[in-house]
């Protein structure tokens, strides 16, 4: 299967690539390259890749793909946050184009990554893709959005597919130190200490991000009967875990680190868990990592590749690394290459 991933270059794309790869598929990149260079250890080759802009992507450039795995977004809360416009243009108006033209193109799939963030608070209860859509953070309404206007193109010729992410953890040669189980990790590595800011109570679920690139190959070539116009939570119901426990397992994981929970920040309304079986009934994935075997991997790659403070809080963490690239005139006010050149919008 000739398979076009965008945001090839990100955190996600990095491990998924090598993935679809040894399943024997045809793979070709689309990304700005902005995260190119942040690597911490080696890194696997690339497949060849499509430099453009996502909000510029033209019918021509989709021509021949059976399938297209849409990483590419702007990703994280915080900076969802301070640039809601621009998260809006490029996570939805620009992935909904995205969809509209690899239709067009004539691909026949087309796989999208959402996350379990659209459930926004919906406490204790385990949350299934039936359940109400309470997004509350910009990030995470754009992929409401997102999976809204593309149901509505589905249709005998094209089946999107939404893979509805937990949080994302473990190593990749791209890293990013800015999700919670990277980031109590690389502190505790760094410092000593195990800081959380929140009261440690809300849920979160995780999920491997080499599980991500399964879940994602198991769809490629899923009965298209399975997965058609399907949202399918992504992880395991073993890793729905509160950020307190969470910091538990990097206090395991990590010797001699201490654990301060601070609760600073207050309260967070980020909080839910979530059931996985129906990824489990439809495609028979089965998520494989474990939380504190993801913190144990974290540490053992941390350490053996000497990552220092500068790369933990600068080079693999996104809004910083943006806000440096924008500094330095590399990329307007729009999040566009000043050259008019490259992908800005990367997962």
């Amino acid at each position: 299967m000739r398979v076009l991933v965008t945001g090839h270059q990100g955190y996600l794309g990095t491990v998924m690539v090598p993935v679809l790869r040894a399943d024997g598929h045809d793979v070709v990149g689309l990304d700005s390259g902005f995260f190119a260079d942040c690597v911490l250890g080696t890194l696997p080759g690339d497949p060849p890749g499509i430099a453009v802009d996502l909000r510029d992507v033209t019918v021509e450039q989709l021509a021949g793909f059976d399938a297209v795995i849409h990483l590419a977004a702007l990703s994280n809360d915080p900076l969802g946050a301070l640039h809601p416009e621009i998260t809006y243009d490029i996570n939805h108006h620009a992935s909904v184009r995205l969809a509209r033209l690899a239709k067009a193109a004539g691909v026949a799939r087309f796989l999208y990554a959402s996350t379990c963030s659209v459930y926004g608070a919906a406490g204790e209860e385990l949350v299934t893709e039936n359940a109400p859509l309470k997004p509350i953070t910009p990030y995470a309404e754009s992929k409401v959005r997102v999976e809204d206007d593309l149901a509505a193109l589905a249709d005998a010729d094209f089946t999107p597919v939404f893979l509805r992410n937990a949080t994302a953890f473990g190593f990749s040669p791209r890293l990013r130190a800015d999700i919670v189980l990277n980031n109590l990790v690389g502190y505790a590595v760094l410092t000593g200490e195990v800081k959380v800011l929140s009261d440690g109570t809300p849920w979160r679920p995780l999920v491997h991000a080499a599980d991500i690139a399964t879940a994602f190959a198991t769809c490629l070539t899923a009965p298209t009967e399975a997965i058609h116009c399907r949202a399918f939570n992504i992880g395991t119901e073993a890793n729905n875990l509160t950020v307190a426990d969470i910091a538990q397992a990097v206090v395991d994981a990590v010797p001699g680190a201490r654990l301060n929970i601070t609760g600073e920040s207050g309260a967070d309304p980020r909080s839910y868990r979530v059931d996985f079986s129906a990824a489990r009934e439809a495609i028979g994935f089965h998520a494989a990592w474990t939380i504190p075997a993801g913190a144990h991997e974290l540490y053992r790659e941390y350490t053996a590749r000497g990552l220092t403070s500068d790369d933990f809080f600068h080079r693999f963490t996104r809004l910083p690394h943006l806000e440096k690239l924008r500094d330095a005139g590399i990329l307007d006010a729009s999040m566009r290459r000043v050259d008019g050149s490259g992908v800005s919008a990367l997962a």
